[in-house]
């Protein structure tokens, strides 16, 4: 029978455990992690209408799935927002997250805008 192992959270490894105080002696660190993950929102944005807020599943368990090809460049410029939002803003986001909070946010103005929504002018463009 195969066994689980189980293995430290990205944040485990990359969190300081040791700091250096003035006379470099390194003392144990007792700080709170600065990057944090991020749970599924479910407030509405300050001046948003109620009915153009189109919520992600966030984080849950999902029972369906969907393969999408990528390029090379789009794959990084993914990555490259994943890092950045946990650089600039403390939120631990997985690839995945990240693409269902930004198809959440293409199908409301979908819905808002119907022709006139960014995804119509793309597809025409």
């Amino acid at each position: 029978m195969a066994r689980r192992v189980s293995l430290p959270t990205a944040d485990d490894l990359f969190r300081p455990t040791v700091e250096e105080t003035e006379d470099e002696s390194p003392v144990a660190a007792v700080t709170e992690p600065a990057v944090k993950a991020v749970p599924k929102a479910t407030a509405v944005p300050k001046g948003a209408a109620k009915n153009s807020r189109r919520p992600s599943s966030g984080r849950v368990r999902h029972d369906e799935k969907m393969t999408v090809y990528v390029t090379a460049d789009e794959l990084v410029d993914i990555e490259h927002a994943r890092l950045m939002l946990r650089r600039d803003h403390g939120l631990a986001v997985d690839r995945g997250r990240l693409v269902r909070e930004a198809l959440a946010i293409v199908l409301a103005d979908l819905e808002r805008h119907g022709d006139d929504s960014e995804l119509i002018r793309r597809l025409l463009g």
